[in-house]
């Protein structure tokens, strides 16, 4: 809850906001705790101003019980969002305070366009998803931070069009923007495509990897680098449960909410789960201290855990970055020169007493052997 009263004081509100009475209402609102205290005072609000967008919003997001109903109250909000957007376009230029006013009112619109996009792909209508999706990113590109393009690659994965999803990663995956588990997967997801329906570990060990399944490898391994939380979900091997309402970057709660909506994804191409199996665990070996430096990202930072753990729920085993186990022989060369440094040491601190129990367990040794 705090984290979303946060997101929305960021997004809806401004300085101006006294200047609209039923805006001071949502203010109050947005920072209220008690959810029917907030629905309450989102119906205030709209009995000031019946083209107040974010109280529709707020009704939409925590009083609808369907998507249904979600998609009919945000559709009333983009009408009113698109009015006041309008009107604070026209008035931009009058003071910094409109410019603000604009800023906010941007915000409100592209947040409920998006989620009547979401809304149309949760019912079926994912063409119609895309389209708006689409539209968004071209009347707004700077607002990345909602990470439209992470919600349009699952939709196209869904039609399966495997074309327009290379296109998108084609302006979104460069080095200079911000990753994403989403990103990095569904990059790996395309080269695992072309060559997973062939893919054999024993006929890749006699005749050694081609050109495509090396590029598919690198790019799985780049993946489980940025978030190595992800393929446990994609392979059944931990349980999934609901994703969080916000998520960690490269955190379990990233790792949980990628799996939930893209595992259909992977599943749906023949082998590609079979060469994630085989070739995901390999990217540990490349970075044997992931904490210290990375290879192709930043080291792994260590706070995710504690981060994760009030994201999810208290149920969820979270998981944690996999520690390097290191052979047997390196703990016992290990144990055996302790133990012959220390043995070295009480001998020439105590050399009457070290001889005299060399000498009992000499005897001891004996007697065992030829009693055998």
């Amino acid at each position: 809850m705090n984290l979303s009263a946060q997101d929305h004081q960021t997004f809806f509100t401004c300085d101006t906001d006294f200047l609209r009475p039923s805006d001071t209402v949502m203010q109050k609102a947005w920072r209220e705790r008690n959810p029917p205290a907030r629905i309450k005072a989102a119906y205030q609000a709209l009995e000031l101003n019946n083209d107040c967008a974010t109280a529709y919003v707020l009704l939409a997001e925590e009083e609808a019980t369907t998507i249904v109903d979600a998609e009919r109250l945000f559709k009333q909000a983009l009408k009113a969002g698109e009015t006041i957007y309008k009107r604070s376009q026209q008035c931009q230029h009058q003071s910094p305070q409109h410019e603000a006013q604009l800023r906010r009112d941007t915000n409100v619109l592209v947040y409920i366009k998006r989620r009547l996009a979401m809304c149309a792909r949760k019912l079926g209508r994912i063409r119609e998803a895309v389209k708006i999706m689409r539209d968004l990113m071209k009347e707004f590109p700077p607002l990345t931070m909602l990470n439209i393009h992470e919600n349009l690659l699952e939709s196209l994965l869904e039609l399966q069009a495997y074309a327009d999803v290379q296109a998108v990663l084609a302006k979104y995956d460069d080095i200079s923007l911000p990753k994403s588990a989403a990103i990095c997967y569904t990059a790996a997801l395309l080269k695992t495509r072309t060559v997973s329906d062939k893919f054999s570990p024993e006929t890749a060990s006699r005749r050694g990897l081609s050109t495509a399944e090396i590029s598919a490898v690198e790019a799985i391994h780049r993946a489980v680098e940025f978030n190595p939380h992800v393929p446990k979900y994609l392979l059944e091997m931990k349980s999934l449960i609901l994703p969080p309402e916000h998520i960690l970057k490269r955190g379990d709660s990233e790792a949980v909410a990628y799996a939930f909506f893209h595992l259909q994804h992977w599943k749906r191409i023949e082998g590609a789960l079979n060469l994630l199996q085989c070739t995901w665990e390999g990217t540990f070996r490349m970075i044997p201290y992931p904490l210290e430096k990375g290879h192709l990202f930043y080291p792994y930072p260590s706070c995710t855990e504690t981060a994760d753990r009030e994201l999810l729920p208290t149920f969820h085993h979270v998981s944690v970055y996999p520690k390097k186990e290191l052979p047997f022989f390196i703990h016992f060369t290990a144990g055996l020169c302790s133990s012959t440094a220390m043995i070295a040491l009480l001998t020439h601190q105590f050399p009457e007493i070290m001889g005299v129990f060399a000498k009992a367990v000499s005897m001891i040794s004996r007697t065992c052997i030829e009693y055998l």
